[in-house]
């Protein structure tokens, strides 16, 4: 690990390094598309190019997702910090940091000292953390270069923490990842500490598609950037004109998928990994699952990891739910 504090006084500790980010990519890319059926991990979208186009995502009248959670914030932000008066806020997955601004607000008011905002781009998290700072003078900001999987018990704490997971990204992981992933949350809180989670809700498989494949076509193409990160990154040569964006409503699994289908057969070679990967016509990479849930469903894999509810929210249309949670004593 290393750490440091600017001259902005913000603590950054990285606990991933490029050379670890290339290494997974590497891995990831190799096992992916050398197994059957071929996957690869959504996190490999989130390139500059990538970051840009979701942020256009979020803005258009089929993805309802962003707007739902926010208005959710909006409305009860000061319910969230009366409720989880927490003295450290720690957001995985931070990003820009953009919704949690109305948690930071509305827990200042009865005493947050301290946010660490965590993520795997050092760069992404520097820029959000000088803002939070700036907004926040009296705050203390920690940052934390890490990944969720791995890295959770690394997170600072000082007094008792909330810990806040937005944007549905629960939804991309399997139900073993989740159960998994909310064991570790559960570990790492302490009695009287809370875990803040937002999850989109099951509703008609139509609206979902829609959601995930826009008619600007924004989603086809931020679907497609892995294929330039893979370019750009590994001397790959992949045509994205000769894959399709396919987004579609799995209901067995409740689960959306966005998938990139080969139009043709044809052999992507990868440089940097000396691999050549074949594709038949109609082939797939399941490139991101998005996992719909039920007010009743998630409440039970809380339970089962230790947290049980203390408050849950939804947004107007009952679209998007936002629950509060804490460990069983």
């Amino acid at each position: 690990m290393t750490s440091d504090r600017g001259a902005s006084g913000i603590a950054i500790d990285v606990h991933l390094s490029p050379d670890d980010l290339r290494r997974q990519l590497e891995d990831d890319v190799r096992h992916g598309l050398t197994g059957h059926p071929k996957r690869l991990p959504p996190v490999w979208f989130y390139d500059e190019r990538g970051s840009r186009l979701f942020d256009e995502i979020t803005r258009l009248p089929e993805y309802y997702l962003t707007r739902a959670e926010r208005s959710i914030l909006e409305a009860h932000a000061s319910d969230v910090a009366k409720a989880a008066p927490a003295e450290t806020l720690v957001e995985l997955g931070s990003g820009t940091s953009e919704k949690t601004r109305l948690l930071i607000g509305a827990l200042s008011e009865i005493g947050l000292r301290r946010f660490v905002p965590f993520d795997v781009s050092e760069a992404t998290l520097r820029e959000a953390a000088i803002s939070i700072a700036h907004e926040h003078p009296g705050l203390e900001v920690h940052a934390v270069v890490g990944d969720f999987h791995r890295h959770l018990d690394r997170v600072p704490s000082d007094g008792t923490s909330i810990v806040a997971f937005l944007g549905s990204t629960i939804g991309n992981l399997t139900p073993a990842q989740r159960g998994r992933f909310l064991f570790d949350v559960d570990a790492a809180l302490r009695a009287g500490e809370w875990f803040l989670l937002g999850a989109d809700l099951v509703k008609d498989a139509g609206r979902l598609k829609a959601a995930y494949d826009d008619g600007a076509g924004v989603s086809a193409e931020f679907n497609k950037n892995v294929l330039h990160v893979m370019n750009r990154e590994l001397g790959a040569h992949f045509d994205s004109d000769t894959f399709r964006h396919v987004a579609r409503w799995n209901a067995e699994k409740s689960w959306m998928e966005m998938r990139l289908r080969s139009e043709s057969d044809q052999v992507v070679t990868i440089e940097a990994l000396d691999l050549d990967v074949p594709f038949e016509a109609g082939e797939d990479i399941l490139t991101e699952i998005s996992a719909k849930f039920t007010e009743e469903g998630l409440a039970r894999e809380l339970r089962s990891a230790g947290l049980e509810v203390v408050e849950a929210w939804t947004d107007d249309d009952d679209d998007f739910l936002v629950v509060l949670s804490t460990p069983f004593c």
